[in-house]
């Protein structure tokens, strides 16, 4: 019985998320929690790309503010050597010591550095045509539109929070942002929303 019950423990696991159960709306934006997906650390120079996009896949976006990818899997730019790869399947093994993602760049023998965020951050999705608004209460960077159009993301400062931010759709923002600072970012967010000037 003991054993039966250890199994059935050990296929339910799943990561819990500071934003679990959370979700909030106000006039114009709605806030919800996004699933875990598989976040990697990539850094890399530019003379070993060649190498490290034939296992990956596509080319790697090499200005600020760009995104490539291929299915379910997206490359994000955050700096000259520095990217963050996102997977958005669904159903990785929560005890599996590697995703098949990582898995990909095995025969890659080129440097690099590939380290798994995955559990270092949560995300966060806002949509409405006042998500904008919200997230430029605290966000210095330039959001709109015409100078971040659909498919950008950079990593940038919402008031003391270092985040990722990326425009999934033209009044839909996705924020990652570290574990430790998730309640902060919520509650800033929804604090926004509900603030006469949105």
């Amino acid at each position: 019985m003991v054993e039966s019950t250890a199994a059935t423990a050990t296929m339910s696991l799943r990561a819990m998320s500071p934003l679990d159960g959370r979700y909030a709306s106000a006039a114009g934006v709605t806030l919800s929690p996004i699933a875990p997906r598989t976040r990697l650390a990539l850094r890399a120079g530019e003379g070993d790309l060649a190498a490290i996009e034939a296992a990956l896949g596509f080319a790697l976006p090499r200005r600020p503010k760009t995104v490539t990818g291929e299915g379910v899997v997206s490359a994000l730019w955050l700096g000259p050597d520095d990217w963050l790869l996102v997977d958005e399947s669904e159903g990785r093994d929560p005890l599996a010591l590697r995703s098949p993602l990582a898995e990909r760049f095995d025969a890659v023998t080129a440097p690099f550095s590939l380290v798994d965020v995955t559990n270092r951050s949560v995300a966060l999705s806002l949509d409405g045509p006042a998500a904008e608004a919200v997230i430029s209460a605290g966000c210095a960077q330039d959001i709109r539109l015409q100078t971040f159009p659909v498919g950008s993301a950079t990593r940038t400062i919402l008031t003391k929070a270092d985040i990722v931010l990326w425009r999934r759709a033209e009044h839909r923002f996705e924020i990652a942002c570290w574990r430790s600072f998730a309640d902060y970012v919520w509650t800033l967010l929804t604090v926004a929303a509900r603030a006469p000037a949105v």
